[in-house]
C-alpha cells in the first residue's frame, strides 16, 4: 500500500460551446491532477477543475512540490498524509493555494486505498446508499435567452434529469428573475425542481425581496444570494425566506462552515472539493453540518461527490456539471432521476489515456 510514485499534470479541456458565468467567459476547462502509484502498482488519480488559468500553473507547481512527502506513505492513511501535506505548507495555509494544491493527491491516495481494498469510497466511508437525487446544473447560464434557457430545460428533462438549477442574478427587477424560471417551468412541467443560483450578486435587502418572489415561483432552493463573507447576511436571508439558502462552496476551512453554521447562515451546506482540500477535511464538514441538522451538497466533480454524498446520511443531491467527462471512459450512470455509484473499487473511474495525453498542456 505504500507510495511509489506521484505524476502531475495540467490539463485544458476546450469547450464546444463557451459561456458567461459569474460575468466571466469561460472557454475551458482547467485541470490539475495527480497519478499516485503504489509499490504493487495500483493507481489512483484525482483532479481539480478551474474555469481558467489563472494560476493553473501555480497550483500545478505546488501540488508538485507537495508530492515527494507522499512517497513511502500508506495509501491507507489518508489523514496522516492529509495532515504532513498541510503542516508542510502552513505558511501559505490553511486555505487557498494550500488546499488547492493537496486536493488532487488528497483524492488519488482515496482512489489509490480503495482500488487496494476492492471497495468503493462511498462504502469506506459510511456508505449510506448506493445512489442519490441529481440535479442538472450545466447549460443554464445568464448569457442564454428565455428560448435557449426553456431548451436547455427540455434536453436535461429527456437525459433522465427531475431537477434543474438556473443562475439568475443578472436581472434588474425580481420579475426578470421569475421570467427565467417560468421558461423552464413551461418547458418540462410541474415534476421537475427548479432551483437557482445568484453567484453572490445581490445585497442583503434585495435577496430577501428577490428570493420572495422566487419562491412564489415554486423554486426549491436559492443559492449564494448574497457574498459568502458577510454570514449576518445570509443569515438574515436564510431567516427571511421559507425555501432553504444554500451556500458553502467559496468556503475554505473547517472553522469557515463552524462559524456560517453557528450562524444559522444557510439550510444546505455546499462543499467544494477543491476549496475544502479534497476527500479527508470533506467528510469532516459533513459530520459538523450533520451535527447541527444541516443536510450537505457538493459543488461540481459529480463523478466524485457521487461516493462522498451517498457515503454520508445527511446528503440531500448531487450537482452535475461533467466538466471532467471528456478524460474519462464513462460517467456515472444517471437512472430515475438519480447518479448511481460507480461498481469498482476506488472512485469506480477509468481514465482515457488517450483523451489525458491529448489534452495535457
Amino acid at each position: 500500500m505504500k507510495i511509489r510514485s506521484v505524476d502531475v499534470k495540467v490539463l485544458k479541456l476546450p469547450l464546444d460551446q463557451p459561456y458567461t458565468a459569474g460575468g466571466r467567459a469561460v472557454g475551458a476547462n482547467w485541470h490539475v491532477m495527480a497519478e499516485i502509484t503504489t509499490e504493487d502498482g495500483v493507481t489512483g488519480f484525482g483532479y481539480i477543475v478551474a474555469l481558467n488559468q489563472m494560476f493553473i500553473g501555480t497550483v500545478a507547481e505546488a501540488t508538485r512540490e507537495l508530492a515527494p512527502l507522499l512517497t513511502g506513505m500508506s495509501v491507507a492513511e489518508p489523514e496522516a498524509a492529509w495532515r504532513k501535506m498541510g503542516r508542510a505548507g502552513d505558511w501559505v495555509g490553511p486555505g487557498g493555494l494550500l488546499h488547492y494544491a493537496i486536493a488532487p493527491l488528497d483524492i488519488a491516495i482515496w482512489d489509490a486505498f480503495g482500488k487496494t481494498l476492492g471497495q468503493p469510497v462511498s462504502r469506506m466511508l459510511g456508505g449510506a446508499r448506493d445512489r442519490l437525487p441529481v440535479y442538472a446544473s450545466d447549460g443554464f447560464w445568464y448569457s442564454l435567452s428565455l428560448d435557449d434557457l426553456a431548451a436547455s430545460a427540455r434536453q436535461a428533462f429527456d437525459a433522465g434529469f427531475r431537477a434543474v438549477k438556473l443562475r439568475v442574478g443578472n436581472e434588474k427587477h425580481p420579475d426578470g428573475e421569475v421570467a427565467r424560471v417560468k421558461a423552464v417551468r413551461d418547458a418540462v412541467g410541474p415534476s421537475v425542481s427548479i432551483m437557482t443560483d445568484a453567484t453572490e450578486s445581490w445585497s442583503v435587502d434585495r435577496a430577501i425581496r428577490t428570493g420572495k418572489a422566487l419562491q412564489e415561483a415554486g423554486v426549491v432552493w436559492i443559492e449564494d444570494p448574497v457574498s459568502h463573507t458577510d454570514i449576518a447576511g445570509m443569515a438574515r436571508v436564510t431567516a427571511a425566506l421559507d425555501v432553504p439558502v444554500a451556500t458553502g462552496e467559496h468556503l475554505y476551512r473547517i472553522a469557515d462552515f463552524t462559524r456560517l453554521l453557528e450562524a444559522r447562515g444557510t439550510g444546505i451546506a455546499l462543499i467544494d472539493l477543491g476549496r475544502i482540500g479534497g476527500v479527508t477535511p470533506w467528510r469532516h464538514v459533513a459530520s459538523l453540518a450533520h451535527g447541527f441538522g444541516v443536510p450537505v451538497g457538493g459543488h461540481v466533480l459529480p463523478e466524485i461527490h457521487v461516493h462522498l454524498l451517498t457515503a454520508v446520511p445527511n446528503a440531500q443531491v448531487v450537482e452535475y456539471v461533467p466538466r471532467s467527462a471528456a478524460l474519462l471512459r464513462k460517467m456515472p450512470a444517471i437512472s430515475d432521476g438519480t447518479l448511481v455509484v460507480p461498481e469498482g473499487g476506488g472512485f469506480g473511474l477509468e481514465l482515457d489515456h488517450d483523451a489525458v495525453r491529448r489534452f495535457t498542456v
